[in-house]
């Protein structure tokens, strides 16, 4: 017998195994008084969400006078703004309504790579839109040539693949540890809050993940440099001046939008603290899912006149054809 608990003791111990099948979102547990009002409000604006995004898909889609490569990104924008946030409301209506609010382990690393691919998707597709600007107004001869159909569909497959990658391989590294927690203080999961749950060190995930940032750093200078060199050619030209405000301030006020949120989320996600009311918390958390997707149909909707024209002239065709 002894010899046995010798060898017993002499097995090494099984390594990146998680016992943790459930998580305990415990971002609603100081709001559950309230939790009837936010599921009415979220029932009418997920739904409008939706709609609004539906329309510009719609018109984009039947107009063939918008098949151009801008329209082409703002359509890869509301349905990226339709994937990322199914992977949050539905959930998040259910959490209202219930008494526990546990998600499965694969539950929460589904959730973790829809809305993150979707964050990190946004951030790629304005960057290409930045680019597009460029070629448009600064080098407009060769706009055409530059901006094929290829390239159009190369550059809206790089705006999801590298963001899926990203994720993917984060993802990858937040399975292989070992967890000693199981509640994430927020309303859904994310990926710092699962790997703070970690007994060991996560130095690998640290790592890619300052990767991931300096990648993404990297979209930020591209389209820097891109509006650096619109500026210029806007001073020379009134002309450019005027196409500049029209296309180009829709995209400035959705990059700015999208950073804003993002900047609450990592504040958030990397300093929050518990002395800050949960209100504020969950407003910062919910940002990037409640502010990008609900104002960008809007923003090129009703800023781009484009747009603006043939969604009135669908709508009133419609409008006509039901009163004949």
């Amino acid at each position: 017998m002894g010899n046995i608990e010798r060898e017993n003791m002499m097995q090494p111990p099984l390594e990146n195994v998680s016992s943790v099948l459930v998580f305990t979102l415990s971002g609603l547990n100081e709001t559950l008084e309230n939790r009837f009002v936010f599921f009415s409000l979220t029932a009418l604006f997920y739904p409008l969400m939706v709609l609004c995004n539906v329309v510009v898909i719609f018109t984009i889609i039947s107009q063939k006078t918008l098949h151009e490569p801008m329209y082409a990104f703002i359509f890869n924008l509301c349905i990226n703004a339709l994937y990322g946030t199914a992977g949050f409301y539905p959930k998040f209506m259910h959490d209202l309504l219930a008494e526990d609010h546990i998600i499965s382990y694969v539950g929460c690393m589904i959730q973790i790579f829809v809305i993150y691919t979707s964050v990190l998707c946004d951030l790629t597709t304005l960057t290409v839109m930045a680019y597009d600007r460029y070629v448009a107004i600064c080098r407009p001869l060769e706009y055409h040539s530059i901006m094929t159909n290829q390239r159009v569909l190369e550059c809206i497959l790089f705006c999801w693949l590298l963001p899926c990658f990203c994720m993917f391989v984060l993802i990858v590294l937040t399975a292989r540890l070992t967890l000693c927690g199981s509640t994430i203080e927020k309303l859904y999961c994310e990926i710092w809050a699962v790997a703070k749950l970690s007994c060991f060190s996560t130095t690998v995930n640290n790592v890619f993940g300052y990767i991931v940032i300096v990648t993404y750093f990297a979209h930020a200078v591209l389209i820097y440099c891109s509006y650096i060199q619109l500026i210029r050619k806007c001073l020379k030209s009134i002309e450019v001046r005027q196409k500049f405000m029209q296309t180009c301030m829709p995209h400035l006020l959705s990059l700015f939008i999208l950073l804003i949120a993002l900047f609450f989320d990592v504040l958030y996600s990397r300093y929050g603290s518990k002395n800050v009311p949960q209100g504020v918390r969950n407003f910062m958390a919910m940002e990037l899912l409640l502010i990008p997707p609900i104002l960008n149909p809007f923003i090129y909707g009703l800023n781009l006149t484009t747009i603006r024209q043939e969604i009135l002239r669908l709508f009133f065709k419609k409008q006509v054809r039901i009163s004949e």
